[in-house]
């Protein structure tokens, strides 16, 4: 424990304590999202890693309250992880997205080329304020959302677009095959 104590309390210490917190706050948030989708396997994994390094960065923290650099990099380290942690999330880009399309114009040529790139759609007419409207319902991985909106850009610049995360999806296109 002499080496850590004296590797924290030294000039290095505060450049330390930041990095800590910024894996520490980034496991957090993935750690969260991840409860949230269900990964039972990940989440107590990353649960372990992030509580073992808080401690070490809050602990190193305390032992050195009399420095501003050292309470400065624990704040700055918290502040900036939730940023790396943001930013890691949406590049794993984990889950589903339901995403629905309002169209005044092109609709149905909307629908049909997402169907030719791949996608399981549902559509239908509706009624909006100014007039009929097709509605376009798709469930896609998040990492393909880019793709869809670029298709709806493609069809009708106009529409109404609402992307949503599904709590949970149970049959349809995407589990064709029977899971054990």
């Amino acid at each position: 424990m002499l080496l850590i104590d004296t590797l924290f309390s030294g000039p290095w210490g505060p450049l330390l304590i930041f990095a800590l917190r910024v894996v520490d706050v980034s496991l957090a948030i993935l750690r969260t999202l991840l409860a949230m989708r269900g990964a039972r396997l990940a989440v107590p994994v990353l649960g372990f890693f992030e509580s073992l390094i808080w401690v070490l960065a809050v602990g190193s923290a305390i032992q050195n309250l009399d420095s501003p650099a050292h309470v400065l990099g624990y704040a700055g380290g918290f502040a900036a992880g939730n940023a790396v942690g943001m930013w890691l999330e949406g590049k794993l880009a984990v889950g589903l997205a339901t995403i629905r399309i309002i169209s005044r114009y092109g609709g149905v040529e909307l629908a049909d080329a997402l169907r030719s790139e791949g996608f399981g759609v549902t559509e239908f007419s509706g009624q909006g304020r100014h007039g009929t409207v097709e509605v376009v319902f798709t469930v896609v991985k998040r990492r393909q959302i880019p793709r869809v909106l670029q298709e709806v850009e493609r069809w009708d610049p106009d529409a109404f677009i609402s992307v949503e995360e599904p709590r949970s999806i149970r049959r349809g296109w995407m589990f064709d095959r029977r899971r054990k």
